[in-house]
């Protein structure tokens, strides 16, 4: 069967002719790569060959390069590299031809082809002559139009799959054709749509065109132009170039605001097209989330006494009566029967004076009162529901004192509209007072709003999915805002404002999620909102508490047994949602009960174990397991010791599947819960433990966070079983040491991030080996490795970057190793004059660590005395 018939079976409506055409073509990718990217690329490059089945071809060979999964795209790169030169060249020479093909659909996938290869040459310093290659076709006045769009795209497509740093050297000449073919003057509108498309990807690495003015203002008056262009398209295209420019050059933009941008982006949210007034509306929202953020970073400059690096030009305060009248017609202007996927201009516009409302605070108060007031109880349901999605928008960002009496007037007509005869309003209501009770709890009055507001949201749990949705979260949030009243110990107050209603409230959400169906989310949101109430349950409430884990394990059982009868993926979908959903209730009841679980642990951990057998490979599920069994040992603490024997075959070989990230971690974690919980106790499992962790360290494969869990798991294990840590304390040393000794590149913000973090968890693994030889006859053994670990204090507290957690961690050390000390023997390393001039500087830390720091300085004082 020759390439052609095979491409056109993998679009065949029959499955097994698809099918098998599909598993030909991929043997013949894994048993002779080489001839098969060839035979792809000439397929492609086959004039006479049907356009479906060059597609096919094209998108083939495209995948054969790119993959999602990084590991993935490194072995598919490294393959194209290994391929000979001359065979390369051929297909990168077809591809380029391929450009040019009268078929606008097989010119549009060369282009991703060639972007495809140039993703994986150019950083390795090959195809030098490419971007030379494509600015030629698009500079050429003889070119066809066909040739310059798909050329234009591959240019779009390099840029968005390139570092920009790696086609910086190449800026100019790029940033000059993209303009050249976005100008107003270019006759051929589909090229100037690939061009604007080219220029968004390419926004990123122009950073230098941007500084200087000159360039800058060419750039912007070709965009400003495009945003008039006859083409809706590329109208579009222009605005979302606007929005991209004011996310990364807003320091820049203040000359074109005033000059164009305020006029032109007004009138496009007046667009009659919605695809353009969406993007002239997301261009205000990026101009208020820039400002929120600014105002952020100069309060805290103010903390510091310096003047923040970028100042507000504030942008949203000035345009405000332009830009809120647009905004509020826009909210009128919802569809009855929108796909509740789409997204909507009326949508848009509450996202836009959501964030506005965060970027001029009080300001936006006046400016919208007057519309809530006149709409609030119209007879239209597009103006009641714009009025009521308009006071919910502004309830984040202006003062509460200001939205207080505000919000008290409103509850009593809000809980109302929580019948009215409109789904739309009564979503939007339901969704409002969530809000309320998220933001501005202290307005709902115990003894006037709350049995009103609760009846009303748990009558709203019958409606439709949508508002069902709604009314969990503002449940939730009512448990949630009302506790933090209580502090972080339910226990310390008898009862609470919300005790009368648990049962009622509890009763309610069980019932919900008694459905078959999770249709926006609101089975799953009913599971969270009871999560909540068991989490802030004071001790008169205890009993509803009990009565639902009760009910939750009934139901893990019930599913447990129908576990074989699972037929699709949407039931086995449906199954593991629901046992994480358990779980997570499980986990909360755990938690809050503590000590007084103990009457169940018995039946949780055989459903639990029962689970992770029924689970197989499902990570999500055996992580939601997992915490389980890490939230029911730290209850237990030595009680949990009965459980270990059951649960370590299943522990094991989470630790082991290294491509998992996120399970590994967890099962990392259990082993620190185990080891607080048993204490001395868990010695006995120390080595399997310390093993399997040092040989987790030593693979390529295991993510480096989890490494970090790996080694602040240390710490865990040396506290719990003290002097018995003494067998792995110098491989662990050793290990710690070779870790601290991780350089950040100040130009790499992720390296940077992750050598905090790895700090911390070192200075985590530290302080628990301290602590646990601290005050026994082994504290000797840490003298020798004193000085590396305070060479590490000295270096993280050196960084101009370090965190709170990260001083008070390195204080917390300094003062361990103090007081394990008391007798003079690491008197001068506590001495040296960094650690006298690290305690003097307080300045910008938190509460937390100064304590920290104070207790330090008196360790030190007696242990240098």
């Amino acid at each position: 069967m020759s390439a052609s018939e095979l491409l056109a079976n993998t679009l065949s409506p029959d499955a097994n002719t698809r099918q098998n055409a599909t598993q030909t073509l991929e043997n013949a990718s894994r048993e002779n790569f080489s001839a098969y990217v060839q035979m792809m690329s000439a397929e492609l490059a086959n004039e006479s060959s049907q356009s479906h089945v060059r597609n096919a071809a094209g998108l083939a060979l495209k995948n054969a390069l790119t993959a999602r999964e990084s590991a993935r795209q490194n072995e598919y790169a490294n393959r194209w590299l290994s391929t000979d030169a001359a065979t390369r060249d051929k297909i990168k020479r077809e591809s380029l031809v391929s450009l040019g093909s009268p078929s606008a659909k097989a010119g549009g996938v060369a282009a991703q082809v060639v972007a495809a290869i140039a993703a994986v040459e150019i950083p390795h310093d090959q195809w030098p002559d490419l971007i030379g290659s494509l600015l030629g076709f698009v500079n050429n006045p003889q070119a066809a139009t066909n040739l310059k769009i798909a050329t234009l795209q591959a240019i779009g497509f390099i840029c968005e799959s390139i570092k920009p740093e790696t086609l910086a050297l190449r800026s100019n000449e790029i940033l000059t054709a993209v303009i050249h073919g976005a100008r107003k003057e270019e006759p051929s509108q589909e090229v100037q749509l690939a061009a604007i498309h080219a220029l968004f990807n390419s926004l990123e690495f122009v950073r230098a065109n941007f500084e200087r003015e000159g360039e800058r203002n060419y750039i912007m008056q070709v965009i400003c132009e495009a945003t008039q262009n006859p083409s809706v398209a590329v109208q579009v295209g222009a605005f979302e170039c606007l929005v991209r420019i004011m996310a990364l050059y807003y320091d820049k933009m203040a000359f074109y605001m005033e000059q164009a941008l305020f006029g032109l982006t007004v009138v496009g949210m007046k667009h009659a097209d919605e695809r353009v007034a969406l993007q002239a509306v997301e261009f205000w929202t990026t101009v208020c989330e820039e400002e929120v953020e600014l105002a952020a970073e100069a309060n805290e400059a103010a903390e510091y006494g310096e003047v923040p690096e970028t100042e507000s030009k504030f942008f949203a305060k000035i345009a405000l009566p332009e830009i809120v009248p647009v905004l509020l017609l826009l909210l009128t202007r919802q569809e009855e029967d929108a796909d509740e996927d789409e997204w909507t201009l009326s949508m848009s516009a509450g996202t836009c004076l959501n964030h506005l409302a965060q970027a001029v605070t009080d300001a936006i108060v006046p400016a919208v009162i007057p519309f809530i007031e006149a709409n609030i109880k119209a007879q239209d349901w597009h103006q009641r529901e714009a009025a009521v999605m308009t006071f919910g928008s502004i309830l984040d960002g202006p003062d509460p004192q200001v939205l207080s009496p505000l919000v008290t007037q409103a509850l009593p007509l809000l809980i109302d509209m929580m019948s009215d005869a409109n789904l739309h309003v009564k979503d939007t209501t339901a969704w409002t007072l969530g809000r309320i009770c998220d933001l501005l709890v202290s307005t709902i009055k115990p003894d006037v709003h709350l049995n009103p507001l609760i009846t009303a949201i748990v009558n709203g749990l019958q409606d439709n999915p949508r508002i069902v949705a709604n009314c969990c979260w503002a449940l939730m949030n009512l448990a949630d805002q009302l506790g933090a009243y209580f502090e972080d110990d339910p226990d310390a107050n008898p009862s609470g404002v919300l005790s009368p209603y648990y049962e009622g409230v509890i009763s309610a959400l069980l019932r919900v999620t008694e459905t078959p169906s999770n249709e926006n989310n609101f089975r799953t949101s009913a599971y969270e909102a009871i999560t909540s109430y068991v989490s802030h349950a004071t001790p008169d409430v205890v009993p509803v508490i009990e009565n639902t884990i009760v009910t939750i394990l009934q139901r893990m059982e019930h599913l447990l047994g129908m576990h074989n009868q699972i037929l699709g993926v949407d039931d086995r979908n449906n199954w593991n949602e629901l046992q994480s959903n358990f779980c997570g209730v499980a986990i909360s009841v755990i938690r809050r009960l503590n000590q007084g679980i103990q009457p169940l642990a018995d039946r949780i951990m055989t459903l639990i174990l029962q689970l992770i057998q029924a689970a197989g490979k499902t990570s999500t599920v055996l992580e939601d397991a997992f915490l389980v069994v890490g939230s029911l040992a730290s209850a237990l603490e030595q009680n949990f010791a009965p459980y270990m024997q059951a649960f370590l075959p299943f522990l094991y070989p989470a630790l082991k599947t290294h491509e998992d990230t996120q399970l590994c971690m967890v099962a990392v974690g259990i082993i620190g819960d185990i080891s607080r919980a048993l204490g001395e106790q868990s010695a006995q499992y120390s080595s399997a433990f310390m093993n399997v962790l040092l040989e987790n360290l030593q693979s390529e494969v295991l993510n480096r966070n989890v490494k970090i869990a790996i080694l602040s798991c240390f710490g865990d294990i040396a506290l719990a079983i003290g002097p018995a840590f003494e067998p792995y304390l110098d491989t662990t040393m050793g290990v710690l040491r070779q870790a601290g000794a991780v350089q950040p590149n100040p130009l790499d913000y992720d390296l940077l991030d992750y050598v905090s973090q790895l700090r911390e968890g070192i200075l985590e693994a530290y302080t628990g080996i301290v602590t646990g030889l601290k005050n026994t006859e082994k504290a000797g053994l840490l003298l020798p490795h004193a000085p590396s670990i305070f060479e590490l204090i000295q270096r993280c507290l050196a960084d101009d970057e370090r965190t709170d957690s990260l001083v008070k961690l390195a204080f917390g050390l300094v003062g361990d190793l103090a007081d394990s000390f008391p007798n003079g023997q690491l008197k001068q390393l506590l001495l040296q004059e960094w650690i006298a001039n690290e305690l003097r500087n307080r300045r910008g830390l938190g509460a937390d660590a100064k304590k920290t720091m104070r207790w330090a300085k008196e360790m030190i004082k007696r242990a240098t005395a």
